[in-house]
């Protein structure tokens, strides 16, 4: 099934700057913690609290090559961002999907998600994009499932001690890693 979705004109997908650092920090933190949100259906609130990134690891994801974060811009600013970084040839890495809470619904996400999926062929020409959900985030896991992502069967660690990821709420957090061939 090929996923499509028409964007409207009033958006504008781009690659970030440094001087998108401030606002991306702000809408990534809202969109998986803290009040805000809850407003959503992605919220991280009830196992994690804390930040989920700072100004420096942004600074370090929009600084490095190999490595983009895209976004969707409307007239307000910026809506929605997803971060792209090359693994190997053939291998992209794909983190941090965020919507503004209050904008979830509208199919950003999922524009967004074939966005990027268009930018990973035609920028690093690569055949496979992965990624790591928590394991616990059975809605999220499926929303990836519908758009063609399959789970590998592998899992890896939370970090634990590294409060520069937030700080657990529980003790049974793990990653799960999903995969989809383009």
């Amino acid at each position: 099934m090929t996923d499509s979705i028409k964007r409207p004109q009033t958006l504008v997908l781009t690659v970030a700057t440094e001087a998108d650092i401030e606002e991306l920090v702000t809408l990534v933190n809202s969109a998986y913690r803290g009040e805000e949100s809850c407003q959503g259906w992605t919220t991280e609130a009830r196992f994690l609290s804390g930040q989920r990134i700072d100004r420096e690891a942004m600074g370090d994801l929009i600084g490095t090559p190999d490595q983009a974060v895209l976004l969707i811009r409307d007239l307000v600013g910026i809506k929605a961002c997803v971060h792209l970084k090359r693994l190997t040839p053939q291998l992209v890495y794909l983190g941090m999907l965020s919507v503004r809470p209050t904008a979830q619904g509208e199919q950003l996400g999922r524009l967004l998600l074939l966005q990027c999926e268009e930018y990973a062929r035609d920028h690093f020409g690569i055949e496979r994009i992965e990624m790591t959900v928590i394991d616990i985030r059975h809605e999220l896991i499926a929303w990836y499932e519908r758009r063609g992502y399959q789970q590998t069967g592998e899992h890896r660690p939370f970090p634990y001690g590294n409060e520069r990821f937030g700080v657990p709420l529980r003790d049974d957090l793990r990653f799960l890693v999903m995969a989809k061939t383009l």
